[in-house]
């Protein structure tokens, strides 16, 4: 008897009653997706691609997006922009009530794999010009990422197709969520021209390295001696595959392969240098963060570190000021998220070499003048504590013991000095007058004879 295979039947996930599959109304869900265009591009493509985006009565930013997802492959590139966006995630973020006093609630959604993508996808908008999601109506946040090419910030317009001249408005839908501006397209627009460079100068690179990067085989050979030369051929064919020549001796030939003037490859390696340079230049605002080939000494390195310090406060600013907008308040408040009158809050970039040295001048000037203590808080990033007044009368009480105690202590030190620099403390005349006058009179002789005891072996 034979065992028939059957073939186990799918079987679908039987929903509750009720449950709606809530994701099949979403606007994402009607785009029509293409692949992205990966032929090679060149400058000639982003200055085309450049002229869609800005067409004033058709812009199109597909041909431009489709080359910035060429350009962000570059190694260098990739890089620093990691750079830039960890430099603002991994700082920390809270949301505070109308007081100040953080909402502990919120702290699950901000240290969410969910909130994180959405802080990068803030931060991923200053690159692409635009940013946009769409979240998921439910118990729990959850978005999906609206594809750049097909979202039209100028007309507020979600397009079907990415070719499409009009899509569907996104302004009044409570769910949709895009940051940029109407005409920014990106620092990707600056950084495409230098990597484009780039990597056209890598093919040469590997071009030349292809061709001369192995000794040129040449064998001259006599033009009538048809016969040495079939042979020779067959020499050259089975002896290898790099660059062989046969030349007639009658012919004048001479290779001019850059070796001279270029043999150690020096000229692709600063043509890659300084596209590198400017790439980090746009994206971290200085070259010496990022590579030690520049030299120069260590001052230069912090100066241009401070140049970095002041992105990275500009980007936790965007962050902050986009994560407190209206509308963003309002979809975690369809959550269930008390948010009313709170407000998002972002830890500061402090430059510790600069801080160290306000903090000398801050202690000379309270010396001075009275600072309130909510400064203090703010200057240095110190979290205020929830019993403020509480900790501030126990401080307060403990530092008037202190100064209390170095004051008794100054005082005694004093009596102590004075009653060493008194001449009257140990005269050489015995006290006058007075009932104590022979006990004064005993302790003068007491202490004149202890003199004399003294004094008189070296007299003799």
């Amino acid at each position: 008897m034979t065992k028939k295979n059957f073939r186990k039947p799918k079987t679908t996930p039987i929903k509750k009653t009720g449950e709606k599959d809530i994701t099949k109304n979403l606007v994402v869900q009607e785009i029509n997706m293409i692949s992205v265009d990966r032929s090679p591009k060149d400058i000639a493509n982003w200055r085309d691609a450049l002229i869609n985006a800005e067409n004033v009565f058709y812009p199109n930013r597909t041909r431009l997006y489709d080359l910035y997802k060429d350009v962000e492959l570059d190694g260098h590139l990739s890089g620093i922009i990691q750079k830039r966006i960890d430099a603002v995630l991994n700082k920390n973020i809270w949301y505070q009530d109308a007081s100040g006093k953080r909402v502990e609630e919120m702290d699950a959604l901000i240290e969410s794999t969910v909130f994180r993508n959405l802080v990068k996808l803030i931060m991923e908008s200053i690159l692409w010009g635009v940013s946009g999601v769409e979240f998921v109506p439910g118990k729990k946040v959850e978005f999906k990422p609206i594809e750049r090419k097909h979202i039209r910030p100028d007309t507020q317009q979600i397009l079907i197709n990415q070719s499409d001249y009009e899509g569907i408005p996104y302004a009044g839908n409570p769910f949709i969520w895009v940051v940029g501006e109407p005409k920014d397209l990106g620092l990707y627009l600056k950084c495409s021209f230098y990597a484009l460079i780039k990597k056209g100068g890598f093919s040469d690179w590997a071009q030349y390295v292809e061709i001369f990067g192995q000794p040129v085989r040449i064998i001259y050979y006599d033009a009538f001696d048809d016969k040495t030369r079939i042979q020779l051929k067959q020499v050259l064919d089975e002896s290898g595959s790099s660059l062989a020549l046969m030349i007639p001796n009658q012919a004048k030939f001479e290779l001019m392969d850059g070796k001279t003037s270029n043999g150690d490859g020096q000229l692709q390696e600063r043509l890659k240098n300084s596209c590198n340079d400017e790439l980090s230049i746009i994206i971290l605002g200085n070259v010496e963060t990022t590579s030690s080939s520049h030299g120069g000494s260590n001052a230069k390195a912090q100066e241009q570190g401070k140049q970095q310090l002041e992105i990275t406060k500009s980007d936790l600013a965007f962050v902050r000021n986009t994560l407190n907008c209206d509308k963003f308040i309002a979809i975690l408040d369809s959550y269930g998220y008390k948010v009313a009158g709170g407000k998002f809050a972002v830890e500061e970039e402090f430059d510790y070499r600069e801080l160290s040295q306000r903090v000398v001048i801050d202690t000379q000037v309270a010396t001075q003048v009275p600072i309130a203590d909510d400064y203090w808080y703010d200057t240095y990033g110190i979290p205020k504590p929830d019993n403020y007044d509480e900790l501030k009368k126990k401080f307060d009480l403990q530092k008037a013991a202190a100064t209390k105690a170095i004051s008794a202590g100054q005082q005694e030190q004093e009596k102590v000095s004075k009653a060493d620099e008194d001449p009257e403390a140990i005269s050489l005349n015995p006290p006058l007058g007075g009932s104590g006058g022979g006990r004064s009179l005993s302790q003068w002789h007491k202490f004149r004879a202890a003199l004399a005891d003294f004094f008189d072996p070296a007299l003799h």
